[in-house]
Protein backbone atom coordinates (compact mmCIF):
# COMPACT_ATOMS: atom_id res chain seq x y z
CA UNK A 1 0.00 0.00 0.00
CA UNK A 2 1.47 3.72 -1.06
CA UNK A 3 1.16 6.15 1.60
CA UNK A 4 -0.47 9.66 0.48
CA UNK A 5 1.21 12.85 1.76
CA UNK A 6 -0.83 14.52 4.11
CA UNK A 7 -2.73 17.58 2.37
CA UNK A 8 -1.20 20.14 4.77
CA UNK A 9 2.14 18.87 5.08
CA UNK A 10 5.02 21.62 5.05
CA UNK A 11 7.14 19.06 3.13
CA UNK A 12 4.58 19.09 0.33
CA UNK A 13 4.04 23.24 0.36
CA UNK A 14 7.93 23.07 0.27
CA UNK A 15 8.30 21.15 -2.62
CA UNK A 16 5.59 23.27 -4.39
CA UNK A 17 7.54 26.19 -3.81
CA UNK A 18 11.10 24.73 -4.46
CA UNK A 19 9.56 22.54 -7.72
CA UNK A 20 8.20 26.27 -9.26
CA UNK A 21 11.31 27.89 -8.16
CA UNK A 22 13.47 25.20 -9.86
CA UNK A 23 10.99 25.08 -13.23
CA UNK A 24 11.59 28.72 -13.64
CA UNK A 25 15.36 28.82 -13.76
CA UNK A 26 15.29 25.72 -16.17
CA UNK A 27 12.98 28.48 -18.54
CA UNK A 28 14.72 31.49 -17.74
CA UNK A 29 17.86 29.45 -19.05
CA UNK A 30 15.95 28.47 -22.07
CA UNK A 31 15.16 32.49 -22.60
CA UNK A 32 18.78 33.08 -21.77
CA UNK A 33 19.86 30.30 -24.31
CA UNK A 34 17.87 32.49 -26.91
CA UNK A 35 19.85 35.58 -26.52
CA UNK A 36 23.14 33.79 -26.19
CA UNK A 37 22.58 32.07 -29.49
CA UNK A 38 21.93 35.90 -30.94
CA UNK A 39 25.02 37.38 -29.62
CA UNK A 40 24.50 37.89 -25.71
CA UNK A 41 23.26 36.97 -22.19
CA UNK A 42 26.66 35.11 -21.41
CA UNK A 43 26.93 35.64 -18.20
CA UNK A 44 23.00 35.31 -17.37
CA UNK A 45 23.25 31.80 -18.56
CA UNK A 46 26.26 30.85 -16.70
CA UNK A 47 25.01 32.33 -13.70
CA UNK A 48 21.31 30.73 -14.28
CA UNK A 49 23.16 27.39 -14.66
CA UNK A 50 24.46 27.90 -10.66
CA UNK A 51 20.33 28.44 -9.90
CA UNK A 52 19.48 25.53 -11.78
CA UNK A 53 22.32 23.29 -9.92
CA UNK A 54 21.26 24.96 -6.22
CA UNK A 55 17.58 24.58 -6.61
CA UNK A 56 17.67 21.21 -7.96
CA UNK A 57 19.98 20.04 -5.13
CA UNK A 58 16.98 21.71 -2.59
CA UNK A 59 14.72 19.66 -4.70
CA UNK A 60 16.30 16.58 -4.05
CA UNK A 61 16.40 17.37 -0.32
CA UNK A 62 12.46 18.64 -0.10
CA UNK A 63 11.99 15.36 -2.43
CA UNK A 64 13.37 13.00 -0.19
CA UNK A 65 11.80 14.82 3.33
CA UNK A 66 8.31 14.43 1.43
CA UNK A 67 8.84 10.49 0.74
CA UNK A 68 10.39 9.38 3.95
CA UNK A 69 9.19 11.30 6.82
CA UNK A 70 6.03 12.74 4.84
CA UNK A 71 5.26 9.60 4.21
CA UNK A 72 4.36 9.89 0.31
CA UNK A 73 5.54 8.51 -2.55
CA UNK A 74 9.48 8.28 -3.58
CA UNK A 75 9.33 8.77 -7.32
CA UNK A 76 9.11 12.82 -7.24
CA UNK A 77 12.62 12.25 -5.88
CA UNK A 78 14.18 9.81 -8.07
CA UNK A 79 13.08 12.25 -10.57
CA UNK A 80 14.19 14.88 -8.93
CA UNK A 81 17.36 13.45 -8.43
CA UNK A 82 17.19 13.05 -12.65
CA UNK A 83 17.10 16.64 -12.46
CA UNK A 84 19.92 17.35 -10.88
CA UNK A 85 21.81 15.53 -12.95
CA UNK A 86 21.01 16.49 -16.35
CA UNK A 87 21.51 20.12 -15.08
CA UNK A 88 25.08 19.24 -14.41
CA UNK A 89 25.15 16.83 -17.42
CA UNK A 90 23.62 20.39 -19.68
CA UNK A 91 26.62 22.57 -17.55
CA UNK A 92 29.17 19.87 -19.04
CA UNK A 93 27.48 19.47 -22.72
CA UNK A 94 27.21 23.55 -22.69
CA UNK A 95 30.74 24.19 -21.97
CA UNK A 96 31.83 22.02 -24.39
CA UNK A 97 30.00 23.51 -27.35
CA UNK A 98 27.65 20.25 -28.25
CA UNK A 99 24.30 22.27 -29.07
CA UNK A 100 22.95 19.07 -31.08
CA UNK A 101 22.58 16.84 -27.62
CA UNK A 102 22.49 20.80 -25.11
CA UNK A 103 19.31 21.71 -26.84
CA UNK A 104 17.17 18.31 -26.93
CA UNK A 105 18.14 17.79 -23.39
CA UNK A 106 17.41 20.96 -22.08
CA UNK A 107 14.02 20.33 -23.16
CA UNK A 108 13.86 17.31 -21.72
CA UNK A 109 14.83 18.98 -18.30
CA UNK A 110 12.47 20.84 -19.04
CA UNK A 111 9.45 18.64 -19.67
CA UNK A 112 10.77 16.59 -15.93
CA UNK A 113 10.53 20.03 -14.57
CA UNK A 114 6.88 20.71 -15.15
CA UNK A 115 6.12 16.92 -14.92
CA UNK A 116 7.39 17.77 -10.86
CA UNK A 117 5.33 21.06 -10.89
CA UNK A 118 1.94 19.68 -12.10
CA UNK A 119 2.15 16.76 -9.86
CA UNK A 120 2.62 18.28 -6.41
CA UNK A 121 0.23 21.56 -7.41
CA UNK A 122 -2.62 18.35 -8.25
CA UNK A 123 -2.11 17.10 -4.93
Amino acid sequence: MVAQVVKGSGYLTAFKVVAALSTLSVLVQAVTAGQLMSGGGASLHGTGAGAVHVLGLVQVVVAVLVWRPGRGVGWPALVSVAVLLLGFLQSALGGSGAVAVHVPLGMTLFGLSVWLVVWAWRR
